[in-house]
């Protein structure tokens, strides 16, 4: 249940988000305490915080649908997720998945590019 409360409260972040300023402006994103590529290496040894830090990125993915209904991320297992997180972190060892969020969102709804309002 606490799961469940703590994803509808980043799918409604995610789309006040992306209803702001352009990513390009700055954009405040709340997620986790440390949401470093570090810390998601490091929890591979804790499947209860790399399964938080899924539930994050699938409801940011969800937030960008709400955002953009034409430009939709398709569905998305758990498990490509984190392949994705894996890759990223491996190619970017100082950065955050916030970043690879916002990544895979370009990737996965075909738009390819930053979001620009």
């Amino acid at each position: 249940m606490r799961f469940r409360n703590s994803l509808q409260t980043v799918l409604v972040v995610c789309a006040i988000s992306f209803s702001g300023p352009s990513v390009s402006a700055g954009l405040n994103v709340l997620g986790l305490d440390d949401m470093s590529c570090v810390a998601w290496t490091k929890s591979k040894a804790d499947p209860e915080l790399r399964a938080s830090y899924i539930g994050w990125v699938r409801g940011f993915l969800t937030g960008h649908n709400y955002a953009s209904p034409s430009q939709q991320v398709a569905s998305v297992s758990s498990g490509t997720v984190e392949l994705k997180l894996d890759q990223y972190c491996r190619q970017n060892a100082g950065g955050l998945l916030s970043d690879a969020a916002m990544r895979m969102s370009d990737e996965m709804s075909g738009r390819n590019q930053a979001i620009r309002k």
